[in-house]
């Protein structure tokens, strides 16, 4: 059994920038930040980790109430942003899920920075949740590496512990992408669809 765990943003879908505006949204609505972030990264991150940088940003203290306030009201405001903007599911994706979708050799799932529920939110906007319904997400790590590990115990699970790794299969679209496949053994497929060129990808 092959298995194939896909990034989400960059990867399979361009949101148009709705999560980062869905999050900006959320510290002004729940913590009265006003001033925008423009040098937060993204790119190959979980979304803890992108939370902590906003935090610190707008001086939040960083406890779990405030991570509870803060990803209820970024959830709220997630759909309304993907709905404002033309967000599109990347060239290929959709062809390239049906066809491993059809296939009795093959295990779907994400190995995703995204937040769960994000996750299905983004998906589902864009008609892809139906293939990709479990995986590793980043609601709980800020190292994407923990992300894999994650991931990799829900193929163990699934598999009922019988998962070869030159089957497993990582892809992704940044160098964090390539590195956390790395760090569980998987194979990295990196494709050049976002901010990365193929030659960073290669490094």
């Amino acid at each position: 059994m092959h298995v194939c765990l896909f990034d989400i943003d960059g990867t399979l879908l361009n949101s148009g920038g709705a999560g980062q505006a869905a999050m900006e949204a959320a510290i002004v609505s729940e913590f009265g930040g006003l001033e925008r972030y423009d040098g937060l990264a993204t790119a190959g991150r979980t979304d803890r980790a992108i939370a902590v940088d906003l935090f610190a940003h707008h001086q939040v203290e960083p406890d779990d109430q405030a991570f509870s306030r803060f990803i209820a009201a970024y959830l709220s405001q997630l759909p309304r942003e993907l709905a404002a903007r033309k967000g599109l599911v990347l060239p290929g994706i959709a062809n390239l899920l049906d066809v491993l979708a059809a296939r009795d050799d093959v295990l779907l799932g994400l190995l995703t920075g995204n937040y769960r529920e994000g996750a299905r939110l983004k998906l589902g906007h864009h008609g892809l949740f139906d293939y990709l319904d479990f995986g590793g997400f980043g609601d709980r790590h800020v190292d994407r590496d923990d992300v894999a590990r994650e991931a990799l115990a829900e193929v163990h699970q699934r598999m009922n512990g019988s998962v070869v790794f030159e089957r497993l299969w990582v892809i992704g679209d940044t160098p964090a992408d390539v590195r956390c496949a790395r760090a569980i053994g998987a194979r990295a497929v990196a494709v050049a669809t976002a901010t990365d060129s193929i030659e960073q990808l290669q490094a």
